[in-house]
């Protein structure tokens, strides 16, 4: 291991590209040298990183990997370390998202869905858990106001999120004093890459109170919050969601 890196470090799974990408950038300008990790973004991520190291050279790491790979969690933490010495956060950011109506639902999406939003997080801050605890620092989990609130025809998504919230408060008690534990529910802030239609979107929009859908810097600075400047918040799970779970 090299010696002690002088600024602290935070590993972000799917950092290449929407929101991922915008944590980084928060992240970075606010003093973290960065782990960048990818699945299929590798392209996206080397420039990310070709961006902020114009900005601080040596200051990121891309690393790809299959998240659903038992491996995948032990890899990532190992090189973060091999490269920077420490590691002082973890963002469990990286998810996948798509339909899963009853009566369709196969095995393999159970389990891809469950890789990405629950069972990956989980084993990265098991892997992360020793680094963390020697720098006392921090996760944040992206979660997500389906976690507690249905979204039709998503059944198995719900699930993974509902799980990821619930790891959320049971490793905060777990990994206390030394390590918090935190998540972040966004609520309208990027449709779905496939697209939603504009009318889903007005109604959707019609139902939050903020009148409007937020921002990716919006769930960047919940983040950056959580890691930083709360020392006395863990086990929380923060909506960023302009109220709309206040709505029926």
């Amino acid at each position: 291991m090299p010696p002690r890196h002088e600024r602290p470090v935070a590993l972000i799974t799917g950092a290449g590209k929407r929101v991922g990408a915008v944590i980084a950038r928060t992240l970075h300008a606010a003093g973290y040298d960065l782990v960048l990790h990818c699945r299929r973004s590798r392209a996206e991520a080397e420039s990310l990183a070709a961006e902020l190291e114009r900005g601080r050279t040596h200051s990121t790491l891309v690393l790809q990997a299959e998240l659903a790979d038992p491996q995948a969690p032990a890899m990532l933490t190992d090189a973060a370390l091999a490269h920077f010495g420490r590691l002082d956060a973890l963002v469990n950011n990286a998810s996948a998202f798509f339909p899963t109506p009853m009566g369709t639902v196969s095995v393999a999406q159970w389990n891809e869905l469950f890789a990405s939003n629950a069972q990956a997080p989980f084993f990265l801050a098991q892997a992360a858990m020793p680094a963390l605890r020697a720098s006392r620092g921090a996760i944040v989990n992206l979660v997500d106001i389906y976690a507690e609130r249905a979204l039709a025809n998503h059944p198995v998504y719900c699930m993974a999120k509902a799980a990821l919230a619930a790891m959320t408060r049971a490793l905060a008690l777990d990994l206390a004093p030394e390590i918090r534990v935190n998540g972040v529910a966004p609520g309208a802030v990027l449709w779905p890459s496939d697209g939603k239609p504009y009318d889903d979107q007005q109604a959707m929009l019609a139902r939050t109170p903020m009148q409007r859908a937020g921002s990716p810097e919006d769930v960047a600075g919940a983040v950056l919050w959580l890691l930083r400047d709360a020392p006395y918040v863990t086990g929380q799970i923060i909506r960023v969601d302009g109220g709309r779970t206040l709505t029926v």
